[in-house]
């Protein structure tokens, strides 16, 4: 399953919901950035050289990241992408990549939220947190760039028929029962004796 959705929908917090009530990891192309990088592997060595030059990790090496992790133990039974595909090429390379394993993508979770709300929630944060970075302008320019950038994906896989929009907007329990819902119409189902939130 991938998992989408703008800057401050909650993403990463359902995402953890998720991978707990499913039995799956979920594999965030950021963290796996990061562990490269801290544990100093050579492909961590060459994030860190483009990282530091402020470019973008090209396709070709995020491609090779996400095929090494998926190649993983924790991800034979399932998994739950966060931040990859973000290019049709990318989309490209992981139907390559999973039909090379008979695997396909069972769904691909939206979570959609009104900008409006999304820029006050995180404007609202940033001025608790002190967070001077977070002005309204550059979290209105973050989602701008979110919406560029994915909205070619989100049609492909709805196009497909693999999108599951969920409203994102409410209590983090609200959201995952919605998730659940949404994902049990389509025939996933959580483990077993998973926890069921609290609506």
């Amino acid at each position: 399953m991938l998992i989408v959705g703008p800057p401050g929908a909650g993403k990463g917090t359902q995402a953890s919901r998720i991978t707990t009530a499913y039995g799956i990891p979920d594999i965030s192309t950021g963290d796996i950035f990061r562990a490269n990088i801290k544990n100093e592997t050579p492909l961590g060595k060459e994030v860190k050289a483009i990282v530091d030059a402020g470019d973008y990790v090209p396709d070709s090496l995020t491609n090779k990241l996400v095929t090494d992790r998926l190649a993983e133990d924790d991800a034979q039974g399932g998994f739950l992408l966060d931040g990859y595909p973000r290019t049709l090429d990318q989309v490209a390379y992981l139907d390559e990549l999973l039909a090379s394993h008979g695997q396909e993508l069972a769904a691909v979770i939206q979570l959609v939220a009104d900008q409006d709300e999304i820029v006050a929630r995180l404007t609202k944060r940033a001025q608790e947190q002190g967070r001077a970075d977070d002005s309204e302008e550059a979290i209105r320019h973050r989602q701008e760039v979110y919406v560029r950038e994915t909205s070619p994906l989100i049609d492909v896989y709805r196009d497909r028929g693999l999108l599951v929009e969920v409203d994102g907007l409410g209590g983090v329990d609200e959201v995952a029962t919605r998730i659940r819902s949404a994902l049990a119409e389509r025939g996933i189902h959580p483990l077993a004796g998973a926890d069921e939130p609290v609506a």
